[in-house]
């Protein structure tokens, strides 16, 4: 069965208490730079098992009352249309998607920021779109000699000129649908403007990994790194805090190659810099939560095998550079895990040999195996899928779920009339048919009961996935990897 390294509840608890001391040591305003994702963290679900994916969320309901959101987005991200990986959408449709979600939940939005404004058309369309929503639009712009010329930058013709954005709120977060999006830019600029004003505010960042209290080759650290590869983070000892407190506490390198300036900004603005480290800029209890550190490490080793093979076939598609490839297999070195540490891994392979066509292996979380193979009817993954249902429904294995009067004329339709090549059905094909099946066969409508045990479970495919069957398995909530080769 899963197990639990993480203590969720308690996480809640001294995260938002945290907070609240950060807001009372400014006084009038702090601006909270949100890092990572807010609403559906699923990489610290599966590192810190316990944790949940919406944690931050929750922990933000409890400040609800004190708290607005203002969510930043970089207007040259909108203009090259950069998908959101993990769901497979655009920067600009995941801002509206956030903003429908916490309106939704009752946390209030109170505007949206284009930083590196420059009258791109599409980000004055995409800003016409949220005015018609009625969302409340700020521009940022582009300073010359960021972030070094620090006269330019505190000055009307750096933080001076980008709009002053209106708060009401103690709290103000600034969270964005990904990195570069100008987060700490944009808080610093408030920072700038309310003190000019004459209000206290102060600044704090809020991010999850690497946990600063957790060991600099701690199997949790590196599966961050191995999780943004593609930004080329590097985990490093934070010398600022260690030379202040002679304390060791874990930071990446962005954030200490950045905090001179960052503390000669403090040092500008607020006439001295309220922290000595960029650790001391953090408000994260994440690391004080962990209840068992094996549980933990054992989860982090599984997320960095997982990267690995996303890795490989992200280079196989061209995706991604042999350098981000190297680091992957140099952090798998550096966590003691190997490929052959991802057991279904063989089991995958032994069937695809037995059957000389392309397989796949589950694992559920009890440590039960399945297998499935490619067959006239079914790829490998779409039949390990009806497996893993009859299983968790407690049918025998030879029972039929779908007849194949209902899956040969979707068949059909693919083949004979969208010109598609490949006959078999695709996972959400398949869900698709064994639904319309339950409506008249009983042992059709267990199965499809059982759809949401499917979260958690790994699976191996020993071929690379269409894009809409890795799609349903992200939403079945199920850890996919794959071997680097396409299916003849």
């Amino acid at each position: 069965m899963n197990k639990i390294g993480f203590d969720n509840e308690k996480y809640l608890k001294m995260q938002s208490e945290h907070i609240r001391e950060r807001i009372a040591q400014f006084g009038d305003k702090l601006y909270l730079e949100f890092g990572g994702k807010l609403f559906d963290d699923y990489h610290a679900s599966r590192v810190l098992p316990g944790f949940k994916p919406d944690s931050k969320l929750q922990m933000l309901l409890q400040l609800k009352d004190e708290a607005e959101i203002v969510i930043v987005i970089n207007s040259d991200d909108i203009e090259k249309n950069k998908i959101r990986g993990d769901l497979g959408i655009t920067y600009d449709v995941d801002v509206i998607r956030l903003v429908n979600i916490f309106r939704k939940i009752g946390l209030y939005v109170s505007s949206v920021v284009l930083t590196r404004y420059d009258n791109q058309p599409t980000a004055d369309a995409f800003q016409k779109r949220l005015e018609s929503l009625g969302i409340k639009i700020y521009h940022h712009y582009s300073i010359k000699g960021y972030p070094s010329d620090l006269n330019r930058i505190i000055s009307d013709k750096g933080y001076g000129k980008n709009e002053y954005i209106e708060t009401s709120c103690k709290l103000v977060v600034i969270t964005a649908p990904g990195p570069g999006s100008g987060k700490m830019a944009t808080c610093l600029s408030q920072l700038y403007h309310e003190h000019k004003r004459g209000v206290n505010a102060g600044y704090a960042k809020f991010e999850t990994f690497p946990i600063w209290n957790l060991p600099l080759r701690h199997p949790v650290n590196i599966a961050y790194e191995a999780a943004t590869a593609d930004l080329n983070d590097v985990n490093m000892i934070d010398p600022f805090h260690l030379e202040a407190y002679g304390k060791t506490t874990v930071n990446y390198n962005r954030d200490i190659e950045i905090f001179p300036v960052l503390n000669a900004m403090f040092e500008n603005i607020l006439g001295e810099s309220p922290y000595k480290s960029p650790t001391d800029m953090g408000v994260n209890m994440a690391g004080k939560c962990i209840i068992d550190d094996d549980v933990t490490c054992q989860a982090s080793k599984d997320e960095i095998i997982r990267r690995y093979y996303t890795a490989l076939c992200d280079r196989k598609k061209g995706l991604i550079s042999e350098d981000e490839e190297m680091k992957l297999t140099l952090l798998m070195k550096q966590a003691h895990v190997t490929p052959d540490d991802r057991k279904i891994v063989a089991v995958a392979l032994a069937k695809e040999q037995e059957t000389n066509a392309p397989a796949a292996a589950m694992e559920l979380p009890d440590g039960t195996v399945l297998t499935g193979r490619t067959s006239e009817l079914l790829g490998a993954v779409s039949a390990l899928l009806l497996n893993a249902l009859k299983h968790f429904a407690g049918l025998a294995d030879d029972v039929l779920l779908m007849s194949p009067h209902v899956i040969e004329p979707i068949m059909d339709l693919k083949v004979n009339h969208l010109g598609n090549n490949n006959p078999r059905i695709h996972t959400d094909e398949t869900l698709l048919a064994l639904s319309i099946c339950a409506t008249t066969d009983d042992n059709a409508k267990k199965a499809m009961e059982q759809i949401s045990k499917l979260r958690g479970c790994e699976v191996h495919s020993t071929v690379i996935l269409s894009a809409v069957d890795e799609r349903i398995f992200k939403r079945l909530g199920i850890n996919l990897t794959c071997e680097p080769k396409y299916s003849n």
